[in-house]
């Protein structure tokens, strides 16, 4: 079923359309791992040195904006596609 909506969707919109909505959805779900990595070891890192929990917070901040930013310029890409 879920095959035969595919198809169809390649078929109306073009190949384009199928594939960029593909990247976004990978790019979406890509930038979610890589934040939770970043939470996840910061996390780790500051109940493991809990004096250095400001540097770790900032770092950790920056690292995830940085994620982020690459995310939404792949969305962004993948919407001038449609």
């Amino acid at each position: 079923m879920l095959l035969t909506i595919l198809l169809q969707a390649a078929a109306g919109a073009g190949l384009a359309k199928l594939g960029a909505g593909i990247g976004a959805g990978l790019a979406a779900i890509g930038a979610g791992i890589g934040i939770g990595n970043i939470g996840g070891s910061a996390m780790e890192g500051i109940a493991r040195q809990p004096e250095a929990s400001s540097d770790i917070r900032m770092n950790m901040i920056i690292a995830a904006a940085l994620v982020d930013a690459v995310a939404l310029f792949a969305i962004v890409v993948c919407g001038f596609i449609l």
